[in-house]
């Protein structure tokens, strides 16, 4: 499917930027808060409203006397997007539409696929689920991938993907997918894109300016967003915290409790059926949580330090009660929070396994839409 890109004056993104994060609201108060003229905003509204982004909603209380005052919001009709990721033995893929909102989620088993057959795979199956969805016609806005370790460039075309992906790594991934899918494709490191969906659709983007998210797959990484922008470092290796572990011991990630699943019997290969497989481990994953939290300690007082996040959110494709035990553990610790402000918590993503293919699917109207440079 052909991308449609969109090309947005500064102006509009602003007036966009504030309906994402602070809501719908009637054009008077969207003036106020931009500080623009009336008419100036008349206009801005309808060039959005003309392009589909915006719509007129029905006003909540109307007035006894006088014309109701009609608030604007981001038209969920705008558009949609996909995202994808390939987590051990399992691809994710999201629909979301242009309010961020979740059209569908999909998820199945598979190998390990080199970029040309994961590309095969991913066209049919957005196909299917835009066919189901009714979506055929709607302004398609691209496809990002979550990818599972850093950019090896500054323009992210080539990339340090995990082993356990053969043919992903050190080649031009980027044109690959492109042309195998025949259209720009948006590709974002795993756990920054996790981030990303942790700040738009779990509430964060209008309570909190800065999230930090440390993602559990192949290995361990991080993703900072600050004021919306994505903290991407100088050459893009921001939030590579895996290499703060020695590279001949374990370290705390999803492949990590797989092997020592494995170590102590478990015929377990990949995070499809982790609950039945794991069935009679649970003394096995405890030891594993204790270790782990206590390798993780270290990271967690780091990022507050560093970061002064209002919470720190742990993400992973393993099954949310594994995350939750590990979170608890971490926030029974005497972790580093400020005395001088409230306590945060170390908490867990509501978006389990989805969350990198849902921060992958946002990428394009991020890109599209954010105020700030990316």
């Amino acid at each position: 499917m052909k991308a449609t890109r969109l090309h947005l004056l500064s102006e509009e993104k602003r007036l966009l930027w504030h309906l994402r994060t602070k809501g719908a609201m009637p054009r008077t108060e969207l003036a106020l808060a931009l500080q623009v003229s009336n008419s100036a905003l008349t206009k801005l509204s309808h060039n959005l409203i003309s392009l589909g982004l915006v719509e007129e909603r029905a006003a909540a209380d109307a007035p006894a006397r006088g014309r109701p005052t009609v608030p604007l919001g981001i038209a969920a009709t705008g558009g949609f997007a996909a995202g994808a990721t390939v987590h051990k033995g399992v691809l994710e893929i999201a629909l979301v539409d242009f309010a961020g909102g979740i059209i569908a989620l999909s998820s199945e088993q598979v190998g390990a696929p080199d970029p040309a057959e994961f590309a095969g795979i991913l066209e049919q199956r957005i196909h299917a689920l835009s066919v189901q969805h009714r979506l055929l016609g709607m302004r398609f806005l691209g496809i990002g991938i979550g990818v599972p370790g850093p950019a090896m460039t500054r323009m992210g075309e080539r990339w340090h993907t995990v082993m356990e992906l053969p043919g992903w790594r050190d080649v031009p991934l980027r044109r690959m997918l492109d042309e195998a899918l025949g259209t720009t494709v948006l590709l974002e490191n795993d756990a920054k894109a996790a981030a990303l969906a942790e700040y738009y659709l779990n509430g964060t983007v209008g309570k909190a300016a800065t999230v930090v998210l440390i993602l559990l797959g192949y290995g361990i990484g991080a993703g900072v967003i600050e004021e919306g922008r994505l903290v991407r470092g100088e050459f893009g290796g921001a939030g590579e915290i895996g290499r703060l572990y020695p590279g001949d011991a374990p370290r705390p990630s999803t492949l990590d409790l797989l092997s020592v699943l494995r170590a102590a019997g478990c015929p377990i290969e990949s995070v499809a059926r982790f609950d039945e497989l794991t069935d009679g481990y649970a003394d096995v994953i405890e030891r594993w949580l204790d270790r782990a939290a206590g390798q993780l300690e270290g990271l967690v007082n780091g990022a507050i330090a560093w970061f002064d996040p209002d919470d720190i959110v742990f993400s992973s494709p393993l099954p949310e009660w594994v995350v939750a035990r590990l979170a608890a553990r971490l926030n029974a610790l005497p972790l580093r929070w400020p005395d001088y402000r409230e306590r945060g918590q170390v908490r867990v993503s509501k978006l389990g396994g989805s969350a990198i293919a849902l921060g992958a699917a946002l990428l394009s109207i991020h890109a599209a839409t954010a105020l700030v440079h990316q």
